[in-house]
Formats: structure tokens, sequence, C-alpha cells
């Protein structure tokens, strides 16, 4: 979800010169493209998060023992979410200071989220496969 809308707004805020045709068209700019398809990103991406990524981060702690499946939950709660965020703005933050504007960070950006997809499509495999095995040892 957020590969194929960041892909669509990422393409409108890059190239906009290409799509000012398709934006004339339908009567508005590839500016205001981009802020209707951020904020679809928005929607869907939280959407897509609390009804398909919450619960199976949930089912990841089912193979794991009580005492894991706590300090699991706590590890993941109190140090990953705050510190995915935080280093995320941390990123950002330091671009627009390297080069002097988010347009002029935009590029970089897009190159960064590819990364993180390309990873997190890497855990997620590794996490299924681990999963997996654990439930047939059961």
């Amino acid at each position: 979800m957020i590969g194929v809308t960041g892909l669509a707004f990422f393409g409108l805020t890059i190239f906009a010169p290409f799509f000012e045709p398709v934006a004339a068209a339908v009567g508005t700019s590839p500016l205001m493209l981009a802020v209707l398809v951020g904020a679809a990103q928005n929607i869907l991406s939280k959407s897509s998060k609390y009804s398909l990524f919450d619960p199976c981060k949930e089912m990841a702690y089912i193979p794991l023992d009580q005492e894991s499946k706590t300090k699991g939950k706590a590890a993941v709660d109190v140090i990953g979410n705050p510190l995915g965020k935080s280093g995320g703005s941390l990123i950002q933050q330091a671009l627009i200071f390297a080069v002097g504007s988010l347009a002029v960070a935009t590029p970089y950006l897009a190159g960064i989220l590819g990364v993180l997809i390309y990873f997190w499509f890497k855990a997620a495999n590794s996490l299924g496969d681990q999963f997996e095995e654990a439930m047939e040892m059961e």
C-alpha cells in the first residue's frame, strides 16, 4: 500500500512537468494531485496498518512462551515504535538541513522509501518463514 501510493506521490512531485497535461485535463495541478495522493496514502496506510499489520504483529508472538511474549511486546512498543518514528523524522530533517528544502530532498526521500520497502518485505518474509517453522514444531 505504501509502496504504490508512495510511488504515485513521489512521481507527481519529482516529475511534475510530465504530469501537467494529465492534471490540466482534470482541472487541477500536479501539486494538488500529489496532495490528494498523499491524503489517500495516509488514509490507506493507517487503515491497512490497523486491519492487517497489527493483527499480524500479534500473531508473531503466538509461538513464544509467556515471558518472551511480554518482553517482546514491551521491546517493540516501548523501544521499536518510537525509535522508528524518531529515526524517520531525524532522516527527513537531516536531509532538509543538508540540501536546503523539502523539494530538493524529495528524490532522496523517495530512494530511502524504496530501500526501506525492500528491507520491509525481506524482514516480513523472514518472519513468515520463522513463524511457520515455529508452528510446525508445536
